[in-house]
């Protein structure tokens, strides 16, 4: 299952009624919001707006919105099946039989995928605005909140180059809309992209960048994906959905985009050029403050034929960019497994906005090592944002809170069991006293040896005779009990 267009993605959740079509005329200015948000409390379905006020381009949203979808925009039923294959490519070993080589080419065949092809003519080229003729104003782009500096693009695909080594970036960066060819650029400061930028401004050098607006929905998943600096986003793509991703030359930029995208703006950040981007709702559920960011200029905008206009809020969660991000972790868990081979779990729960909060289940062998899994993590990629690590023994359900908020109560001592740590902070920890500067809070919630200064007995759980249960089990139906 390939889903490499947008529309294509749009007719399956269709097919498999997990879309309503709304056919009442709706603002893009709040209506749409509070529409959506309503609908993604209620974990609903993914929403097309096909009479948009003021638009002739219907605007799609909350397609990501279920853990199923997800999926289903990798191209798999459930995210977990990418894990498991992670799992299997380090469990790989140099074939040796002619049967043990005839297994490995499934595996080589989505190291082939990994590399993208260019098409000519591509669908997001169908219409083209140059010079005069460009304008942003065509685009349905939401005002979100009442709070906003104004409209925002909320699910961009950014494309950017390192100015020296050349290497491809894509992330999703929210743009301000500034008037019919600039926006903002909101690039954090721990981001690839703000690192391409500043590498550009060393050099006093103009950054071009591409921006994607509905290409590939797995291309969409990936610019949000954490992925090391030296992988590209786009051969990740490739590699997940077993088949390149097909690329188009931009008209006036040296980038590539993905040919199937709905909409593709080209253009430029200049070096020292700042503008007052926000506030901004945002995913913590809080507005984030106005801030100076980068300026991107628009040189060129195209389109498909009968383009659809996706787009995404964001706020106080669940929302649709919990899934996106609970498909991460599900995705993601092999690999820290990889490197962290006593963790047996890991819960970043919705409400704490997958950097304020992890949940980690290990096998206990050493004294202190839960505080040795806490620094680990820390130390990987975006986890350092993670503000409170908790870690708790194997027989721990991460994913019942109700069980993490009893074991939690009985099983720390706080003096004894919380440490604290300094380091950085994701950009909109508003709590923080500096920012992008903040401290952590690590939990050892485990069970509590002698080596590490605990001379009672930890006592034992309460747990019900095996075979009284397998009696009662038997019994239960007759019982009249609902």
């Amino acid at each position: 299952m390939i889903m490499n267009d947008l529309k294509k993605f749009i007719t399956l959740l269709e097919k498999q009624n997990e879309l309503i079509r709304i056919t009442e005329e709706v603002s893009p200015h709040l209506e749409i919001t509070e529409i959506t948000d309503r609908v993604s409390k209620l974990h609903g379905k993914a929403l097309l707006f096909e009479h948009v006020t003021g638009y002739t381009t219907p605007v799609l949203m909350n397609a990501f919105g279920s853990m199923k979808r997800v999926a289903w925009a990798l191209g798999v039923n459930e995210v977990e099946e990418i894990g498991k294959l992670f799992e299997e490519l380090m469990e790989s070993r140099v074939p040796v039989g002619w049967l043990e080589r005839f297994k490995l080419l499934p595996k080589l065949k989505r190291f082939l995928a990994m590399s993208s092809k260019i098409i000519k003519n591509p669908p997001c080229q169908k219409i083209i605005y140059k010079g005069e003729d460009i304008s942003l104003s065509q685009l349905p782009v939401l005002f979100c909140w009442p709070g906003d500096g104004g409209p925002f693009i909320t699910l961009p695909t950014v494309f950017t180059k390192h100015p020296v080594t050349g290497k491809r970036n894509v992330g999703m960066y929210r743009m301000h809309v500034y008037d019919d060819r600039t926006t903002g650029m909101h690039w954090h400061t721990h981001k690839d992209g703000a690192e391409h930028y500043r590498q550009a401004e060393k050099l006093n050098q103009r950054l071009e960048v591409a921006v994607a607006i509905g290409p590939d929905p797995i291309v969409t998943y990936v610019a949000t994906a954490p992925l090391p600096p030296d992988i590209d986003e786009i051969q990740f793509a490739g590699f997940i959905q077993n088949a390149p991703i097909e690329m188009a030359k931009c008209l006036t930029i040296d980038q590539e985009v993905p040919a199937n995208a709905q909409f593709v703006l080209e253009g430029y950040v200049e070096p020292g050029e700042r503008h007052t981007e926000g506030p901004f709702g945002d995913h913590t559920g809080y507005y984030s403050p106005a801030d100076s960011y980068p300026v991107f200029h628009l040189t060129c905008l195209t389109h498909q034929k009968d383009p659809v206009y996706p787009a995404t809020i964001v706020g106080k969660p669940p929302m649709e960019d919990c899934f996106l991000a609970k498909a991460t972790e599900r995705i993601f868990l092999p690999l820290i497994k990889a490197q962290l081979p006593e963790i047996v779990d890991l819960n970043l729960p919705i409400e704490g906005v997958f950097h304020n909060l992890a949940l980690v289940s290990i096998k206990k062998s050493y004294p202190a090592q839960a505080q040795k899994v806490m620094s680990s993590l820390w130390g990987m990629g975006q986890m350092m944002f993670t503000k409170i690590i908790i870690v708790f023994e194997s027989d721990v359900n991460v994913h019942n809170l109700s069980e993490v908020l009893w074991r939690l109560g009985n099983d720390i001592d706080p003096k004894r069991d919380i440490i604290f740590f300094e380091g950085p902070v994701d950009a909109l920890d508003h709590a923080a006293s500096n920012p992008h500067l903040g401290s952590k809070m690590g939990i050892d919630a485990t069970r509590k040896w002698p080596e590490e200064g605990f001379p009672r007995t930890w006592p034992d759980l309460i747990r019900m005779d095996p075979e009284v249960i397998k009696k009662i089990d038997h019994l239960w139906p007759k019982l009249g009990i609902d």
